[in-house]
């Protein structure tokens, strides 16, 4: 039987960049040496919960890596989280999600994510499960079995369930349950590689604890380093708008790409392109301006038309770079002068009466993030409190694609 597998070392090559931890790290080649020793694809788990997420290019983080695992032959193992998401993922935050969806929303959402993911990996060749089938069809009986595998002092060793824990904010019960639910997952499909964060460190190990009790393969943790947002300080998150979507124009992106901060170049080109990262070196020792063009064409490109990336920035060139021009069909919004306050607004209430923001905590958020900005020079405001003098015809931003000239009435 002839072998479809690349040599281990090339694989680990390719497997580790653009890779924080991999845990553990010295069982991964053995892995993928029985894998090649038996002709047999390992497979690669990533979890998502569908909760409405318009995908971006910090999600395609760990979605590139799977496309990697996906060209060196190895097996995608996508779970759709229709019965996690039901409790909401715990990881990183210190409260409880609020709301719950139903599952009609989630089912929607998961399909909706389905036809986003596809534009990142294969998602053809995938293998695509839903938790709900086996959760579902367990007796309470068996959830008790289940939950008498994990203690509570594992639990509260959780960095947000501990620090809720300190400042006597609730944990509640069914939330202890989801990195249990994830964990068992693994159990389910049988994964080999599991993909994720490092916030999730726990979820990925009590997974191998658990398929060590069922007598299965532990898998490995193969966890990606966050990628900041257009900010370069922030997670990208679209509430911090500091987002670039897979779904957006190439034009938008490319505006977007251009307002990077000159280092995070490095992380992007590594985490977010295939180019060798000995040229990345030498693309980012030129000047950053031909850097970020390279970078945005390049990653417009695998997510529209080819050539489409370089025709955004050709017009991104004609319309802001070469000449500093401003965007065409500026969008005049008329602001009563009874409304100021000595002629002036704090930054963040500016950009809610003039419709950029629509509500003092997402302009306070926005301008904090950099991305409030007045005048053709786009003078940046540097506080949300700052007090805005205000002139007919000012030009006000919030962020890269909002912007209005002001009109005094």
């Amino acid at each position: 039987m002839s072998n479809s597998f690349p040599p281990v070392e090339e694989q680990l090559t390719i497997i580790r960049r653009g890779v924080e931890k991999i845990v553990p790290e010295d069982e991964l080649a053995k892995k993928l040496q029985h894998s090649r020793d038996t002709n047999t694809p390992l497979r690669i788990k990533y979890g998502i919960d569908p909760t409405g997420i318009d995908v971006h290019l910090g999600h395609t983080v760990p979605l590139r890596k799977i496309r990697q695992f996906q060209e060196l032959g190895h097996k995608a193992v996508i779970i759709i989280g229709n019965y996690t998401a039901m409790v909401g993922d715990p990881s990183g935050r210190d409260e409880a999600r609020a709301t719950r969806l139903t599952e009609e929303q989630i089912e929607a959402n998961a399909v909706d994510y389905l036809n986003q993911i596809g534009k990142v990996i294969d998602i053809e060749s995938a293998e695509v499960h839903r938790n709900g089938g086996w959760f579902s069809k367990m007796t309470f009986a068996e959830i008790l079995h289940l939950c008498g595998r994990v203690t509570v002092a594992q639990l509260l060793t959780r960095d947000d369930f501990a620090k809720r824990y300190r400042e006597e904010k609730p944990i509640y019960l069914h939330e202890c349950l989801y990195p249990v639910m994830q964990a068992w997952d693994s159990v389910e499909i049988q994964a080999d590689v599991e993909l994720g964060g490092t916030e999730q460190l726990y979820s990925l190990m009590l997974a191998r604890d658990l398929q060590a009790q069922r007598k299965l393969n532990q898998q490995i943790a193969v966890m990606s380093p966050i990628l900041v947002g257009t900010d370069g300080r922030q997670r990208m998150g679209k509430s911090l708008g500091n987002y670039i979507g897979i779904s957006e124009e190439p034009f938008e992106m490319i505006k977007k790409f251009m307002q990077l901060p000159d280092d995070v170049m490095r992380m992007y080109f590594e985490l977010l392109t295939d180019i060798p990262l000995e040229e990345v070196g030498q693309i980012l020792g030129g000047h950053p301006k031909d850097a970020k063009q390279k970078l945005g064409a390049t990653v417009v490109d695998q997510y529209h038309e080819a050539g489409q990336g370089n025709a955004a920035v050709e017009r991104w060139e004609a319309e802001i770079g070469s000449r500093s021009s401003l965007p065409q069909d500026i969008p005049e919004v008329e602001l009563a002068s009874s409304e100021l306050e000595d002629g002036a607004l704090p930054g963040y209430l500016l950009l809610v009466k003039l419709g950029l923001q629509s509500s003092n905590g997402e302009a306070r958020r926005l301008i904090k993030g950099g991305g409030g900005k007045t005048g053709e020079e786009k003078t940046v405001i540097n506080d949300p409190n700052t007090k805005i003098t205000v002139e007919d015809g000012m030009l006000v931003w919030a962020g890269k694609k909002k912007f209005c000239r002001v009109k005094l009435v």
